[in-house]
């Protein structure tokens, strides 16, 4: 018996050994289990994310896995706005609430967000109220309880925040459901940041494509080609600085023995320019279909802009009327650099006589003026574009430039010197991009 007593003793530590290695491989194989299961779980957001075909399907995916396997009641991807830095930078894209809750939207407080930013760190809260880091006022109906927070990374730079709020567990968050979430935020940033580039750049290419039908049309817009008129050589050209612009020219026929010729620019670049410049067009074609005289026109022309048109908004014109049978020109300048003239051996001469720009003043007398045009007379209106373009030094054509160009080409034909004028312009301003349009007609009286 004694015997017995001994070796049961004896067999103690072996017992206790093998107990202890009992549990250390129960919780070995919880261990293990628990890591399956978040390769399990990380496989499914991975498989899904890559099946998903737009940003936001990506970032809907990502919010509901959250929600899925870390049981909570909402959950959001918030995205940073780069171009604030600010608390309130961050933007919700996509929330899920519990579809059996009827709770309101949870937000991260300018306090949590201002954390976020700051430390840049995963955040796991599990008594908000009582946390004395953060002041909050919570909804006492639907209060946060609990949250985790995750940053959204990609390439070294936080792009967002990854949130789930209010664990439906007594026990709340676990260090396993924040490491959890910070390998699916660590595994989705790159995903979202390409989905947002993606859909980025195809709102760019439909951009694009909407910019280059608005050329099409401000291209049709203008004369696509110059009259031919008995006596004179006409020709005009215009380029915008962008795809679209805001010059104006134009060739009307005014019964058998009349042409009006124009050409404006308007104030301001891009799409605001081009609508403005159609609205411009419009009005001067229908005061020119009335018959009015020049000043008449562009007085009728002011008062009408005036009314249309956002404070700041304006249009310098050049308008003119030429009768075909007596080779005058009658005309009225609303603020446009001057048109020159070059007539025989005489100084050029400009053409001044107006008003002020159209659509300031509410209304105004324009002024009117007319010349007569002789055998080889050259009528030459522009729009700054031309002697405001730079080279890479900011050195500026200038109207000497302007000048001298006109007169080393001025027997040439005139679309040939419209040409040489662009060419003289290009080679002055190499590669440096130009910021204005270029439009200029030329009119020259043959016989």
């Amino acid at each position: 018996m004694l015997g017995k007593l001994r070796g049961a003793f004896a067999s103690l530590p072996a017992m206790a050994d093998a107990a202890v290695r009992l549990r250390d491989l129960e919780t070995e194989n919880r261990r293990l289990r628990s890591a399956v299961e978040e390769l399990s779980i990380l496989n499914e957001v991975a498989s899904a994310v890559s099946s998903a075909s737009s940003f936001d399907a990506v970032v809907d995916l990502i919010v509901q896995k959250c929600m899925k396997h870390l049981l909570v009641e909402q959950a959001a991807v918030l995205l940073l706005d780069e171009k604030d830095n600010t608390a309130g930078a961050l933007h919700t894209m996509v929330r899920r609430v519990q579809s059996e809750s009827k709770n309101i939207p949870y937000r991260l407080g300018d306090q949590l967000v201002g954390w976020m930013l700051k430390h840049q760190a995963p955040l796991l809260i599990n008594d908000l109220k009582g946390d004395g880091r953060f002041y909050t006022q919570t909804d006492q109906q639907h209060p946060v309880r609990s949250l985790m927070c995750s940053p959204l990374r990609s390439k070294g730079r936080m792009i967002g925040v990854l949130s789930v709020f209010n664990k439906r567990d007594a026990e709340g968050f676990t260090e396993s459901d924040q490491r959890l979430l910070t390998i699916i935020a660590s595994q989705s940033a790159q995903v979202i940041e390409n989905a947002r580039l993606y859909e980025e750049e195809k709102a760019l290419q439909l951009v694009q494509q909407e910019l280059q039908l608005a050329h099409t049309i401000q291209e049709r817009l203008l004369p696509q080609e110059a009259p031919a008129v008995p006596g004179y050589e006409i020709a005009g050209s215009s380029v915008p600085a962008q795809n679209v612009g805001g010059d104006y020219f134009d060739f009307i026929r005014w019964g058998q023995d009349r042409l009006a010729i124009c050409l404006g620019d308007v104030s301001g670049k891009g799409i605001p320019a081009a609508v403005l410049m159609a609205s411009v067009q419009a009005t001067i074609r229908g005061q020119t279909l009335m018959e009015a005289p020049a000043a008449v026109c562009v007085s009728r022309s002011n008062e009408l802009l005036y009314r249309s048109t956002d404070a700041g908004r304006f249009v310098t014109l050049f308008y003119s009327v030429l009768d075909l049978t007596s080779h005058r020109l009658h005309y009225s300048n609303a603020g446009h650099n001057p048109p020159i003239l070059l007539s025989g051996g005489s100084d050029p001469q400009l053409l001044t006589a107006g008003g002020p720009v159209l659509g300031v003043l509410p209304a105004f007398d324009y002024e009117e003026a007319h010349l007569d045009l002789q055998p080889g007379d050259l009528l030459v209106t522009y729009s700054d574009g031309f002697t405001e373009a730079m080279d890479l030094t900011m050195e500026q054509f200038g109207e000497e430039r302007f000048l001298e160009t006109l007169q080393a080409t001025r027997h040439e034909p005139v679309k040939t010197m419209v040409d040489s004028m662009f060419a003289a312009v290009a080679k002055h301003c190499g590669k440096a991009p130009q910021s204005d349009d270029m439009t200029i007609v030329m009119v020259r009286r043959t016989a």
